[in-house]
């Protein structure tokens, strides 16, 4: 399990996620990767699969890297995608976006991850103002919102207690290269190297086009 071969691994497929869902075979993770022949096993107690561990490890280093892009996207979990990949989609749903409003929520948290970023969750939620288990629902649908237009990525942890909390920062400056070239990549470009690594995987492929199909319906 290391940092260069899950690198490459991204970097083939175009996008992986951290770890399977519910162990099926797609969307590809970089446990299948790593382990083909082995069902993932959610434990964290001292009978757990070390293997588990060291891969929430791996993720952690592979998002400070910037050689990858990590961000909460399909369905909610980490995925990892190559920076070409990430470029081709953040073109098209910028593209997308000119006629699609972010609610009030989504858009004071990108303009505060704007301002400064990373940030911790509980910064992030500080600073906004959507504390407290009454807000939560609030906090998590805006920020669904940015993570399905990959405004923002997650980039390292941050220790804030029993568990590592995800460092949260906006696109446009921790990858100012790629939000640059994703200004500049054509519509045509973008569906052309977005279609060489999705036609092999149709139920990503199929979220991709409810993505843009949610963006399309939403309009200022």
């Amino acid at each position: 399990m290391k940092k260069a071969a899950a690198i490459k691994a991204i970097e083939r497929h175009g996008m992986l996620l951290v770890f399977p869902l519910q162990n099926a075979a797609e969307p590809r993770s970089l446990w299948s990767e790593f382990y083909p022949r082995s069902k993932m096993r959610w434990e964290w107690d001292e009978d757990g699969d070390d293997r588990v561990a060291r891969l929430w490890h791996l993720r952690e280093e592979l998002s400070r890297s910037k050689k990858v892009v990590n961000a909460k996207w399909f369905r909610g979990r980490a995925t990892f995608f190559s920076r070409s990949l990430f470029t081709a989609l953040l073109a098209l749903y910028r593209k997308q976006a000119r006629f699609s409003a972010l609610s009030h929520d989504a858009k004071n948290l990108l303009a505060l991850l704007e301002e400064n970023s990373p940030q911790s969750t509980k910064q992030l939620r500080r600073a906004s103002g959507l504390v407290g288990r009454s807000l939560e629902s609030t906090y998590s649908r805006a920020m669904q919102e940015l993570w399905q237009r990959l405004l923002i990525v997650g980039f390292g942890e941050v220790d804030e207690g029993a568990f590592p909390s995800l460092a949260l920062g906006a696109t446009r400056w921790i990858f100012e290269d790629l939000y640059q070239e994703s200004q500049d990549l054509s519509t045509e470009d973008a569906e052309e190297e977005i279609s060489r690594y999705f036609e092999a995987a149709p139920l990503v492929k199929r979220y991709h086009q409810r993505c843009l199909g949610q963006l399309a319906t939403m309009k200022n």
